[in-house]
């Protein structure tokens, strides 16, 4: 079965999630990228093992977890070990969103990646999504949401794509600033949107 893809993306604290479990619920079947490069490093992995044996066992936190804050330290600061890192993960994570995407088995199926335009996965999709908020909401909704500052906040948004790059990049923008039922009115009328472009395939 061809499948039509729709590339669910929007930065922190826009309500992405809040979208995609929506789409869930609907009975379509979602392919998410955050998910997935969590489990290319779980506790036993080929991912995790690769790390251990490149950077040492200081990258193991007690319970056998990647420990990311000891990774994101490590990499931060040196090109070499970040795009080594990149260049062991980005295949194993493609690798595993195809075959997710191959078998997904709803009407459609939707990839949802924070980084789906900064990593080029908008090229495996049929349509894009956008969900924006203004930087003011998504300032208040992450720093209540994660319990933590505003200035920190502030460098996550700063280190993502622009918010007026994202829009201009994305095939629909879903205006997320008002409330859940605002957003599931009209997610109901993309959604039959959506529908019709996955018949015409």
């Amino acid at each position: 079965m061809a499948q039509w893809i729709l590339g669910l993306t929007g930065g922190i604290g826009a309500g992405k999630t809040a979208v995609s479990n929506a789409l869930a619920d609907k009975g379509i079947c979602i392919v998410d990228a955050d998910v997935i490069a969590r489990d290319v490093v779980a506790p036993n992995s080929d991912g995790l093992r690769a790390i251990v044996d490149k950077f040492g066992r200081d990258m193991l936190q007690s319970d056998g977890m990647l420990n990311r804050a000891a990774l994101r330290e490590l990499i931060f600061s040196n090109e070499t070990h970040k795009s080594w890192l990149n260049n062991l993960l980005h295949p194993m994570i493609r690798e595993t969103i195809l075959s997710q995407l191959a078998n997904a088995d709803s009407h459609y199926v939707v990839l949802s990646a924070p980084l789906l335009f900064e990593n080029q996965l908008d090229a495996l999709c049929n349509h894009t999504l956008l969900v924006d908020v203004s930087e003011e909401i998504q300032l208040h909704r992450t720093s209540q949401r994660d319990k933590v500052a505003i200035t920190q906040v502030k460098q996550i948004i700063a280190a993502q794509m622009s918010r007026q790059d994202k829009c201009h990049k994305a095939d629909t923008i879903l205006d997320n600033n008002g409330s859940l039922a605002h957003m599931h009115a009209k997610l109901e009328i993309l959604h039959q949107g959506f529908l019709k472009q996955a018949q015409s395939l």
